[in-house]
């Protein structure tokens, strides 16, 4: 029987792949309410650290994630959502993934486009559209 296994701060990680592609579209944690939240609703949910809440990826932006399927590791300590994404982005910051930049010797280099203008998309005040 299945029985996520929370960290100590009562989350788990949840790693969104587009259902399509396969690329990994962003990282998010989970705490049980969310968990059941995402199941119920179809849109993934997570819990904001920053936050201290509940938020439904594509509240603000109207980027939502719909969850397709959902994994959980052998350890019954991450999942993995495959999601179909309703907007052009996932990535606050305007690109369809949060992994937009890759990690090299000399520092780092952007290797996606970026999608859409995020201060159009969450507002000048929007803490999300701070880069």
């Amino acid at each position: 029987m299945l029985q996520l296994k929370y960290q100590d701060d009562g989350l788990i990680p949840a790693i969104i792949q587009d259902r399509h592609s396969g690329k990994v579209l962003m990282l998010g944690y989970m705490n049980a309410e969310a968990y059941q939240q995402t199941l119920v609703s179809g849109f993934v949910t997570f819990y904001s650290r920053s936050r201290k809440k509940l938020w439904t990826k594509g509240e603000s932006s109207g980027h939502r994630l719909v969850a397709r399927e959902i994994r959980v590791d052998c350890d019954e300590d991450a999942l993995l959502i495959q999601a179909d994404l309703t907007g052009p982005g996932c990535c606050h910051m305007g690109y369809r993934s949060c992994f937009f930049r890759k990690i090299t010797t000399k520092g780092e280099e952007i290797i996606l486009e970026r999608e859409f203008d995020p201060k159009r998309v969450y507002g000048q005040e929007h803490p999300e559209s701070q880069t």
